[in-house]
């Protein structure tokens, strides 16, 4: 486009769009002819620009949503300090069990208070459930039923010395409490308590990760249909069927060959029970962190959360496995 577009165009210079102009014919000669050319030229059709083509998007691969390296780094500690504690001196097991107990507690309580306004007093829940831990192991279930009634008195009590707006609401999370964590770990030091202690322990341990290792495997690679997605969106059915298969299999060679009297197919049903208590153990304690609208109980192992969300499935296991290793082998 060029200045002369913007005048206002000549009478004539319309002539051949609109027909003769009243001022006679045009003049003829190659000016006029290159003029009229340069007057009807077709403007020049540009094609459209053809969009650049996308490149494919790669498929995004499966992530665990945590930090590998740091759990596997972290598991690999606590199975050290576990084995360690089992082997060569069966006993100190029970300290790694109370400091457990002791930090679940710490980590539950705190965030009842954080998210809910709950204050369930640490204090007698701390003291009382490391004890009922040693009362498990020298004195076994009278020993902790003893304890249980003493530590749930001295919460009611402890909680009397502050404002009575709330008591009902904290002792009542207090009592949970006793039941949740230090109660279900007792019968891991009942179950350490017999002859074959650590076999049974041994056992019990191996087949709850076991099972949890089976579940995320399987869920991981096959998983698509959500077991409970109000609870926990991650579970998949077929993680669930994971557990029982991998659980299955190691309790039939852990009764096979560790658990002395045990038998094969003991072993399978054990396998089954297992995976069965852990995933509701599991789901039951997301159900706890949804409430409270949290994602994990503490920061206190990288990778894997806070102690209790390491404790989730074994605290209810615990019971489970020590029951059918009575029926099945006796008390020891």
């Amino acid at each position: 486009m060029n200045d002369s577009s913007w005048r206002a165009p000549a009478r004539g210079e319309y002539a051949d769009a609109w027909g003769p102009s009243d001022q006679g014919p045009a003049p003829a000669g190659p000016a006029h002819d290159a003029h009229r050319a340069e007057q009807t030229r077709p403007m020049p059709i540009v094609p459209p620009e053809e969009p650049m083509p996308t490149p494919p998007t790669p498929p995004q691969k499966k992530r665990a949503g945590r930090d590998l390296r740091a759990a596997i780094g972290v598991g690999v500690g606590l199975g050290a300090v576990i084995a360690a504690s089992l082997f060569i001196w069966k006993a100190a097991f029970i300290g790694v069990i109370a400091v457990a107990v002791v930090v679940g507690l710490w980590e539950l309580t705190s965030r009842l208070e954080e998210r809910k306004q709950i204050r369930a007093p640490l204090v007698p829940l701390a003291v009382g459930g490391a004890a009922m831990v040693v009362a498990g192991y020298v004195r076994g279930a009278e020993g902790t039923w003893v304890a249980v009634a003493f530590t749930t008195l001295a919460v009611l009590v402890w909680r009397m010395t502050e404002s009575p707006d709330g008591y009902l609401r904290d002792v009542t999370a207090g009592v949970f409490a006793v039941f949740y964590v230090p109660f279900l770990a007792t019968f891991v030091a009942m179950m350490l308590a017999a002859d074959d202690g650590v076999q049974r322990v041994l056992t019990f341990l191996l087949l709850t990760v076991v099972s949890d290792t089976g579940a995320y495997a399987v869920g991981w690679r096959f998983g698509k249909r959500k077991l409970a997605p109000r609870i926990s969106p991650g579970k998949t059915r077929e993680g669930l069927g994971g557990a029982f298969v991998f659980a299955m299999a190691a309790g039939a060679l852990c009764m096979e060959f560790l658990v002395h009297g045990g038998t094969w197919w003991q072993g399978l049903l054990l396998g089954l029970v297992v995976a069965a208590s852990a995933t509701l153990g599991d789901l039951g304690e997301s159900m706890i962190k949804r409430d409270l609208g949290i994602k994990d109980m503490g920061t206190l192992l990288p990778g894997h959360g806070g102690i209790m969300d390491r404790l989730d499935s074994l605290l209810p296991t615990a019971p489970v496995v020590w029951l059918l290793l009575v029926i099945f082998v006796g008390s020891g």
